[in-house]
């Protein structure tokens, strides 16, 4: 035993070294390998791709790990003979910046390992254009790479597979650029999606599809339309080639919908659509995709009072109009809502004829008169001129308020301004007609003070109609002022001295109120008399002077 111990070739193997040896038994999970040690190596079956390759008898070079374990057996390994062969090939064969075919091993954390012979590292940001979420759909996989870092030393290799993309992406891009002309239709892929858009990826060049190339119709976002990962085909709108820039778009592959639109919608006709946007003039309804209308706020009713849309539609209602107006070169369409229905004011003048006796509501006072609401969406105006015969009524509220049922008559019926004019002081007779059977020179009259200037003070008398007591008609002695003789709602007593029906003046005198006959007429004589700042004044006349 010596002697053979002494004659064997174990002096001769070297840890480190890669050795022949002869296959001498294939079991399941080991092949046994004579290296002409002191016993037998055991190869594990896992490093073979194939077993059923080998064969008994066969040469097959193992990397010698260990000469003995703690059972005094070698410690051999196939696969990192192969290793060991291949890392030195690279080493020789292969540089930095040379393809390489591999195949993935495994997933590591911040990346793969990929077997080109020798074990390297692919880092995930290098794995693809944009870096996948599952490292796991790659294991498996064989791809070419493009070998970026060796490290001897550390016998390390960095390997990059989205290099060699991003190069086959620019040459495709640079033959894209040079083929494809505006109006061409191609086939992408969505990329990403922004606020204003959609980027398609053309097979290595990003084309923009601006959000408002998406439609014809109404797209408050790209995401409505399309999403990332689809395939999508688009019309080519333009090309920057020295930008590298596509312009993209896909509305542009159908027909533009206004065009034709007179012989689709005519001014008259009646169309469906849906409410699509509301604001504060009207509401827009889509008639058909990438047609609108505009409903103005005032084309909605003939009688309800509408301040905005919202009170009688909603985004989303399906609605019927009529086209009111067609302007194609501004892309814009009027429509109607009323006009679906009778026109109230279509028969007001048969439903309030002139000189008909009305009934309404007073709806809204204004510095120039009172509406009256006669009935839903149609109001009459009481003019302050039509208010009262006898009084100057500067203000509405000074006769009515606001919600107070009144009467009037119909004065005039103005269709086509939608107007009804109201009269309340002609539900009664003009006083002033019949003046001299209510009134006559040297009358004895009792009334209240309603108001002084410093002229005089204005006198209520019956029939609503004031007369004016003149400052020099107030007392026997010599006024400075009426305030000093009277006050505001005093009820006096005075001679009616003077009457103007074409003015429709009365003037009294309360210091002829014990006047006879004869002193009273020499008093209104006198009375006639005065001209210039003591001229006698209507009610009118002093009210506007005053301010009232």
């Amino acid at each position: 035993m010596d002697e053979l111990l002494s004659d064997s070739s174990i002096d001769k193997l070297e840890e480190g070294e890669i050795i022949k040896g002869r296959i001498m038994e294939i079991r399941p999970t080991e092949v046994i390998v004579d290296i002409g040690g002191k016993s037998e190596a055991a190869v594990p079956s896992v490093e073979f791709g194939d077993v059923s390759e080998l064969d008994v008898g066969g040469e097959l070079e193992v990397f010698l790990e260990r000469l003995e374990d703690r059972d005094g057996n070698p410690v051999v390994s196939y696969d990192k003979a192969e290793q060991k062969k291949n890392w030195e090939n690279i080493i020789n064969n292969c540089e930095e910046g040379s393809v390489v075919p591999g195949r993935v091993k495994s997933k590591v954390k911040g990346g793969l390992i990929i077997s080109i012979g020798v074990d390297s590292f692919l880092p995930a940001s290098q794995i693809d254009i944009q870096p996948p979420k599952n490292l796991d759909q790659y294991v498996g996989q064989t791809y070419d790479f493009k070998v970026i870092k060796i490290h001897p030393e550390r016998k390390n290799i960095v390997v990059s597979r989205r290099e060699l993309i991003e190069e086959q992406r620019a040459e495709k891009r640079r033959k894209i650029l040079e083929e494809v002309q505006p109006g061409d239709r191609i086939r992408g892929t969505v990329k990403n999606i922004t606020d204003y858009g959609a980027f398609v990826d053309l097979d290595g060049l990003d084309g923009l599809l601006h959000i408002t190339d998406m439609s014809w119709g109404r797209v408050s976002h790209p995401s409505e339309l399309v999403k990332p990962g689809e395939e999508i085909e688009v019309q080519i709108l333009e090309v920057d080639r020295t930008r590298e820039r596509v312009s993209l778009g896909t509305k542009q592959l159908t027909p533009n919908p206004w065009d034709n639109i007179e012989q689709r919608c005519p001014v008259g006709a009646v169309v469906k659509g849906r409410v699509v946007n509301l604001v504060a003039y009207g509401a827009f309804v889509e008639i058909e995709e990438g047609v609108e209308g505009l409903v103005h706020v005032t084309e909605m009713s003939w009688t309800k009072r509408i301040n905005k849309p919202s009170e009688i539609l909603s985004i989303g209602q399906d609605v019927e109009a009529v086209v009111l107006g067609i302007q194609k070169d501004e892309q814009k369409i009027s429509l109607g809502m009323r006009q679906l229905e009778e026109n109230p004011w279509d028969m007001a003048p048969h439903n309030y004829p002139v000189g008909a006796h009305v009934r309404g509501r007073v709806r809204n006072l204004t510095n120039y008169g009172a509406f009256v609401e006669l009935e839903e969406g149609i109001d009459g105006m009481v003019h302050v001129s039509d208010m009262s015969w006898t009084r100057k009524v500067n203000n509405p509220n000074e006769v009515v308020k606001k919600d107070q049922e009144v009467d009037a008559i119909v004065l005039d019926v103005d269709v086509k301004n939608r107007r009804i004019s109201l009269g309340m002081k002609q539900l009664d007779s003009d006083p002033w007609e019949e003046i001299e059977q209510h009134f006559k020179i040297g009358d004895l009259v009792t009334g209240r003070v309603t108001k002084l200037t410093n002229y005089g003070a204005f006198v209520e008398l019956e029939k609503d109609i004031d007369g004016l007591v003149h400052v020099s008609q107030l007392s026997e002695e010599r006024v400075e002022s009426p305030k000093d003789v009277v006050e505001v709602g005093q009820e006096v007593t005075a001679r009616v001295i003077k009457i103007d029906k074409n003015d429709r003046r009365i003037g009294l005198s309360m210091k002829a109120a014990g006047y006879s006959d004869e002193e009273v007429a020499a008093e209104a004589a006198a009375y006639d008399s005065l001209s210039g700042e003591e001229d006698l004044a209507s009610l009118g006349d002093i009210l506007d002077k005053a301010g009232k």
